[in-house]
Order: structure tokens, then sequence, then C-alpha cells
């Protein structure tokens, strides 16, 4: 038996946020300033850097446990979405959901943001969509929208801490729109337990 890289997109996302979270480690500064994206007060257009940031927060953590509660929704669902949407389809969804919660921040967000958590909810919803037909909404997709889409509208409403409860749903948001309009590859299908 050997270990196989079994979804690089994947695979490499999770090595790259930990090398980040690694480095910020050691380097003051290195992820707030290249790995978050600042509300619009901070946000300067002439700024190379935080354009970079509108794709790059996904990969800064603010520490291990932030880093580990989204690297664990990503290992667990997107090997099955990089298997059933194939590597490079599945990337792009990563970045478009990168930059829309990352211009969503500047645009509405209160503070910096950082993490990959629009990414896991985009995967979460996604994989609601698996086993869509045409002309069909899965019920998995109405519960997972109702469960994890409402229980984030429930505590943007009523808790105030420095979770982004609105990048879950533009992320959740962001997976809907591609399970509604991507195609998985032809070749592969949901797996059936």
């Amino acid at each position: 038996m050997r270990v196989k890289y079994n979804a690089p997109v994947l695979l490499s996302f999770v090595f790259a946020c930990a090398a980040i979270l690694f480095l910020g480690s050691i380097i003051p500064g290195f992820v707030e300033k290249w790995f978050a994206v600042p509300p619009r007060a901070d946000f300067h257009i002439n700024s190379p850097r935080n354009w970079i940031n509108l794709f790059s927060h996904v990969l800064g953590h603010a520490n291990f446990d932030h880093l580990s509660g989204n690297l664990l929704l990503v290992l667990i669902v997107g090997p099955m979405l990089e298997d059933i949407y194939k590597s490079i389809p599945l990337l792009i969804m990563m970045l478009i959901t990168a930059l829309v919660t990352g211009v969503m921040n500047v645009l509405f967000g209160p503070g910096y943001l950082l993490g990959a958590s629009g990414i896991v909810f985009m995967m979460i919803l996604l994989a609601s969509f698996t086993n869509f037909h045409k002309g069909e909404i899965p019920l998995t997709f109405i519960l997972v929208v109702v469960i994890y889409l409402g229980n984030e509208l429930l505590l943007g409403m009523t808790r105030s801490d420095n979770i982004s409860q609105f990048t879950h749903i533009i992320g959740g948001a962001c997976g809907s729109l591609f399970g509604f309009f991507q195609k998985p590859d032809s070749g592969k299908t949901a797996v059936k337990a």
C-alpha cells in the first residue's frame, strides 16, 4: 500500500494554510499583512497587497484552533467534491468564493477578515448538491440551508464575537449557486452508502 495525494487542490490548500500559520508564528504581522482583508476604511484601492488579500485571506488563520476547525471540514467534504467536480473547476470555485467573500468584507465588514470558513460553507452547500437532478431541489440542500445558514443568521443577530457569520452565509450562497449551475464531471457520481 502507498499513500496517495488524492485531492491535489485541497491538500495543497491545507498544507499552504498550515505553512502560513507556522510562518505567522515566527514572523510578526505576516498573517495580518498578507492574509487578511481589511474593511472599507482600511482598504486602499492603489495597494496591490490589498488586491492580493481579496484572494489570500482564505489561507490565513488566527491560531491553530481556527485552522483546525476550518481544515477538518475541508478534509472531510473536499476530497469527494474534488473527485466529483475535478481539481480545476473546484479551484476556480474556491477562488471565486475567496474573491466574493473578500469583496463583501470590504464593502460591508466591520473588521479584518481571515480564514477559510467561506470556503468551508461553500463546500458544505455544494456537497448537498451531489445528487442533484434537473427539475429537483435536493432535500439535503434545503436541510443544510436551514441548519447551517439558519444557524449563522441567528448567531449573527444574537452574538457579537470575532466570527464572521456574514462570510459563512456568503460562502454558502456561492456553494448554492455553484451547485445549481456547475455540472459535476459526467464520469463521476456521488458515493452511495
